[in-house]
C-alpha cells in the first residue's frame, strides 16, 4: 500500500489517521525511504501528545464523573479573576458543561497564553449548557473587602445562569451565603474541567474590561498589567496618583507598605 504512495500522500494519510493498524505500522517500518521513517516518528509524537492530553482531561473530569455516578448532571464550575490587582473590578464566572464534555486544551487560565484563552472562551460559550458572569466594582471591593466582593461576584455569576445547578464546584473557598450544594477544591482550576472553564471565562471577561479602562486611563497601562502591581504600574501611581478605578482599600505604593500614607 504505502510503497506505491509518495511522501506527500503518506503525510496526508497520517495527518488524517486517528490510529494505525499493526499491519500499517509494520508496512511503514519496512519502507526503506528515510522520509517515511521521519513521517512515522512525527505521527507517533502527535499520537503521544493526543493521548497525554486525553489522560489529562480524563483526570480533570474526576470530580464531575463522581457526581454523574450519583445522578447529578447539572454541575456548575465557579472561579474568579482579579483578586490580586490594585485596580479594576473582580469578575466571577459560572459554567455548566454537558455531562462528560471535554474541550481540548482547556486548563487553568493562568497556564494559558492570551490567544489560547480567547479561542477557548469562544468554544466554552458555544458548547456549554449554561454560563453566567458576575462583576463587583471597585467601590464594592472597598466596601466589603476583597473576600466579601469575591463571594458576591460568585453568587452573581450563579444567579446569572439560565438554569439552576444541582451542584457547584468552586475554586478555593466555599461560597458564603450560597443556598446550593457546593464543594470547594483548593487549586480547583487545575483539578476540575468545569472550574477551568469558569476560570477562562472570568479571566477573558476581566481582561476585556481592563482594556476598556485602559482607553479611559492610559497612564496606568492597564492593557499590559491588567491592574496588577507591576513596577511600571506602581510608578504610574506615584507619578499621577490613583484614578477612580484604583482600589483604595489596597496597598498601592511602596511608601504605604513602609507605614507612610499611600493616598495623599
Amino acid at each position: 500500500m504505502f510503497e506505491r504512495m509518495t511522501l506527500s500522500q503518506i503525510a496526508a494519510y497520517l495527518e488524517e489517521a486517528a490510529t494505525l493498524s499493526p499491519e500499517e505500522e509494520q508496512a511503514l517500518l519496512r519502507d526503506r525511504r528515510a522520509g517515511v521513517r521521519i513521517l512515522l516518528q512525527r505521527y507517533r509524537r502527535r499520537v503521544g501528545r493526543r493521548q497525554r492530553e486525553e489522560r489529562r482531561l480524563h483526570r480533570m473530569l474526576a470530580e464531575e464523573r463522581a457526581l454523574l455516578e450519583q445522578g447529578i448532571r447539572l454541575i456548575a464550575g465557579v472561579d474568579e479573576a482579579g483578586r490580586g490587582p490594585l485596580a479594576g473590578p473582580i469578575v466571577a464566572a459560572a459554567v455548566i458543561l454537558p455531562p462528560g464534555k471535554t474541550i481540548a486544551g482547556l486548563d487553568d487560565s493562568k497556564k494559558l497564553l492570551p490567544e489560547v484563552r480567547e479561542r477557548l472562551y469562544q468554544q466554552i460559550r458555544e458548547q456549554a449548557l449554561a454560563t453566567g458572569i458576575g462583576v463587583c466594582s471597585v467601590s464594592t471591593i472597598d466596601r466589603l473587602n476583597i473576600h466579601g466582593a469575591t463571594m458576591q461576584a460568585m453568587r452573581k455569576a450563579l444567579a446569572a445562569l439560565p438554569v439552576q445547578p444541582e451542584m457547584v464546584l468552586v475554586d478555593g473557598f466555599p461560597i458564603r451565603g450560597l443556598d446550593l450544594p457546593q464543594k470547594a477544591l483548593k487549586g480547583g482550576d487545575g483539578l476540575s474541567l468545569s472550574i477551568a472553564a469558569a476560570s477562562v471565562l472570568a479571566k477573558v471577561t476581566r481582561d476585556r474590561l481592563m482594556l476598556k479602562l485602559h482607553r479611559r486611563y492610559p497612564h496606568y497601562q492597564f492593557d499590559r498589567n491588567k491592574g496588577y502591581p507591576t513596577p511600571e504600574h506602581r510608578r504610574a501611581i506615584a507619578d499621577f496618583g490613583p484614578c477612580p478605578v484604583h482600589r483604595r482599600s489596597f496597598r498601592l505604593t511602596p511608601a504605604e507598605e513602609e507605614g507612610e500614607a499611600g493616598w495623599d
